[in-house]
This record gives C-alpha cells, structure tokens and sequence, in this order.
C-alpha cells in the first residue's frame, strides 16, 4: 500500500486532476454546461480571486473552458466532489484508503491521515460511499446458480431502551449469488410480506434459493423460485450437501466487525449508505480480479451525477 501512495496523484494537485479526468472523461473532456465535446480548451495558469489568506489567490488546477458556451469547469462539476474545499489529491486519497481498508476506516482516521477535521472527514466519507452506491437493476441467479438470503440485525445504541425481540435492533437482508454479487437492502421491519417482495424482485425464478428456516422464508409458492432449499439453525443443522447460507455468514462477519469495531455508531438514516460501502467491496473483491488500484478507480467512475449536500446526508 505505501508504494501506492507515492504515486503523483495522492500528493500532486495538476496530477490529481489528470488522473480523475482519465477516469471520468476516458473519451475526451465533455462540458457539463452544454454537453459539448469539442472546441473545448485547457486554461493554464488561471488564478483564483485574491483573498486575506491568499493575497495573490491560487492556482485553479485542471480548468477547462467551453469555447461553445464560454462556461469553466473542472472535472469535479456534477461529481460528488463539487463545492468541496479538500483538494482533488486529499480526496483520492480518501477514496483508496476506503476502497483498501476490508472492514472500512473511521472518520478520526481520515481526518489524521488528511490532516482535516473530523466534520470534514466524515462528509467526505458519505460522499464516497455515495460514489460507491451500485445499479441494483436486473436479478441475480438464473438456470444452474445458487443464490443465498439472509438477515442480520444489530442493536442501534444511540437513544436505545431495552425491549423484547427485534424492536430495538436495525436489519439488514442480504442476497448473494454464490461465487458472484451481493445486493443487500436495510428493512423497516422483517415478515414475511417484505422478505417476499424482495426475493420475487431480486431473485431470478430460475435459481436455486437457498435460506434458513426462519417463518418469513415459509412462502407455499416457493417465491416462485424453481427451488428452495433450507438449513435449520436451530436443530444445529448448517450444512447438508451444497446446501447453506455459510458465504453471507461470512459477509456478514466482515459487516458486523466493520460496524462494530471501526464506525462503532450508526444511525438508522445513515444504514444504507454504510450497506453500499461494504457491497460494493465485496462486489469488486480480489477474488472477482479486483485489486484495490481497481476497485478505487471503479468507485471513481460512480462519482458523476451524484451530488450530495451536507444538509442531506444529515438527514
């Protein structure tokens, strides 16, 4: 990891703003305002307005202008790193940071590693996992695969009073497809009613689905999935043939670990953008031939179009 952040763009600005435009613009700079991709020019040497801080001002790096429009930009307009005060390099270093570390990095990390306040640190983080957020378009399985579901809860601390059952803890549902994506969805409450609907919208009804025995999973139809197969927990049974739901075990072990042991809290309305984050690493894992040069590059590519205030992620 050390070798990977001497590169340029983690401690350059001009640099940082080239790699993310190769990233961003892989076809050439487009502007934002128009859409135009020609008669498009980069301004060199552009200063910004002077300030008490900066009496001269400073160098506005990467700034291009549409000779179609007459508008200025950068590759960071219409991205979730518009209006943002870090620079590009600090912001490509959070980005790697998240995307290498398995079970996540704080927002006191960040803010030591960038040297910015944890206020800071922690917007930049949801704007990541923003970034990170997937198409969840289309179904899993089809003929021949297997596709696991499950559920994990875990007890929100902030305002918690003791209560029986699962009132008081957050869910999470998850589907794998066996040796292929993850898609896991936060639900308000856990039935039957909501676990159908979900399996019947995510699950291809040629697969082979694969749960425990928990009541919501009884449907008489199957879900209308060619089979269903389950293990019961509760009689100490996890494995017959290649029957279980052991590989979302093992996700959910790296979940609750990264939950617990480096965010440590967490909000209902903040759940599902820390569920992204943890999908979308294990969606673009070694094993499916992603290091973590490529799988930050490939939560880059998810930054256009996803603007985020910091009014909005407070709520």
């Amino acid at each position: 990891m050390a070798s990977i952040l001497n590169e340029p763009y983690f401690h350059d600005e001009a640099a940082a703003f080239k790699a993310l435009e190769a990233i961003v613009w892989p076809n050439g700079p487009t502007c934002p305002h128009c859409g135009a991709v020609d008669r498009i020019g980069r301004l060199e040497g552009v200063r910004s307005k002077p300030s008490k801080k900066h009496p001269e001002g400073i160098v506005r790096h990467g700034l291009w202008k549409c000779y179609h429009c007459k508008g200025q930009f950068t590759a960071r307009k219409g991205t979730v790193f518009e209006s943002s005060h870090l620079e590009l390099r600090q912001w490509l270093q959070a980005a790697f940071l998240m995307c290498s570390s398995k079970k996540g990095v704080s927002s006191n990390q960040l803010a030591r590693t960038l040297n910015i306040t944890v206020k800071s640190a922690w917007f930049a983080s949801h704007r990541l996992r923003e970034a990170m957020r997937q198409d969840n378009r289309g179904q899993l399985g089809g003929a021949g695969k297997i596709v696991e579901a499950d559920e994990t809860f875990f007890v929100n601390r902030k305002g918690f009073k003791k209560k029986t059952g699962y009132g008081h803890k957050m869910a999470v549902m998850s589907l794998v497809e066996r040796g292929g994506p993850i898609r896991s969805v936060v639900l308000d409450r856990v039935d039957r009613p909501s676990v159908t609907k979900i399996i019947r919208r995510n699950v291809h009804h040629e697969s082979r689905l694969m749960t425990d025995a928990a009541a919501y999973y009884k449907a008489r139809d199957r879900f209308g999935i060619s089979e269903h197969e389950k293990v019961n927990h509760d009689q100490g049974e996890y494995v017959h043939g290649d029957v279980h739901v052991n590989t979302l075990e093992g996700y959910y072990s790296i979940f609750k670990r990264g939950m617990k042991g480096i965010y440590q809290h967490c909000s209902e309305k903040h759940l599902h953008r820390y569920v992204a984050e943890f999908d979308f690493r294990y969606n673009n894992r070694v094993r499916l031939g992603v290091n973590d040069t490529g799988r930050t590059a490939k939560a880059l590519t998810g930054i256009v179009g996803k603007r985020l205030t910091y009014r909005d992620s407070s709520v």
